[in-house]
């Protein structure tokens, strides 16, 4: 081969699908973990072609694109139907559902019902639920029924009220030790992940540590396993309130509003559509066309009779 000539690359290599197994072996070779939310199709075909490894379509969603106030009020055909949309979107990550609030607290029949509407009605891999405390021996009686969950501690938005608002969680070493021991619980309930929200570093630096399963950190600092934000955060799609730990990526909402207002100046100065954007018709159809209106509309009110 000489010094000149050029390598043409191939097409990139083909991702395997991550599976629970993947998750394991990234934490135990060090590679980071990516996970991002998404809630509709389009969002999922961005995840997809990014390479993310975990989609999480969270009940964040009743806030970012379903316009309620909090988590709190979305329902489960709600959170099907934005499952379903990111499902027809994936092929690559792990797909894992938000369990709305009210919809597994009850009882374990109750968590294992609602689980498996996930996996069955919006094709989801995993569920993911919030606390510990009784949150724990539900995700248990979901795990022993054949579906993989996921924990999440620290700050649950779900019960956002009962921590005293969105707020850092486990900031004393009381309520650190409280944190901790949910996460283990879950753990050992048979969570292959836990989701750490809004904790301290040194609190993640001491815990991390002490967890087999991969940790997935959001506002949690670098000690941990993965990361996840937002969908509509990192790309400031939303208008809401961002969190201290949200990191802008883009700006789509302003452009998204600049090419709205473009258009609508362009239809409002007769800009658009031009020539380019219209169908054509041949002339000799056209006038064709002129002389059967001009038929039709002579003894019939016009654009009536079989059209």
């Amino acid at each position: 081969m000489s010094s000149g000539s050029r390598i043409t690359p191939g097409p990139p290599a083909k991702r395997q699908r991550v599976t629970l197994t993947k998750l394991a072996e990234k934490k135990a070779l060090g590679e980071p973990i990516v996970m991002v939310t998404a809630y509709d199709y389009p969002s999922a075909q961005v995840a997809e072609e990014a390479g993310v490894d975990v989609v999480l379509v969270g009940d964040s969603g009743a806030m970012t694109v379903l316009g309620y106030p909090s988590t709190v009020p979305v329902t489960i055909d709600e959170m099907l139907m934005l499952c379903s949309a990111v499902r027809r979107g994936l092929t690559t990550p792990l797909l894992v559902g938000d369990l709305p609030f009210a919809s597994y607290e009850a009882s374990n029949e109750q968590a294992v019902m609602t689980a498996q509407r996930f996996i069955k009605e919006a094709g989801c891999d995993a569920v993911k639920l919030e606390r510990g405390g009784s949150s724990v021996e539900r995700a248990r009686a979901i795990v022993d029924s054949g579906i993989p969950v996921m924990g999440h501690v620290g700050l649950t938005p779900q019960t956002a009220t009962a921590l005293g608002g969105y707020r850092s969680q486990g900031r004393t070493a009381e309520r650190a030790l409280e944190v901790a021991r949910d996460a283990l619980a879950l753990e050992q309930a048979g969570c292959f992940s836990i989701v750490f929200e809004a904790v301290p570093t040194p609190f993640m630096e001491a815990v991390h540590e002490r967890l087999e399963v991969p940790v997935i950190g959001i506002g949690a600092g670098p000690a941990t396993d993965g990361q996840v934000l937002v969908f509509h955060d990192l790309l400031g799609i939303f208008d809401g309130h961002a969190a201290r730990f949200v990191k802008r990526y883009a700006n789509i909402r302003q452009a998204m509003i600049d090419g709205v207002a473009a258009f609508a100046d362009d239809v409002r100065h007769r800009r658009y559509p031009e020539e380019e954007h219209g169908y054509t018709m041949a002339p000799d159809e056209a006038e064709r066309l002129r002389g059967l209106l001009e038929h039709d509309t002579s003894d019939r009110e016009p654009f009536s009779g079989d059209w």
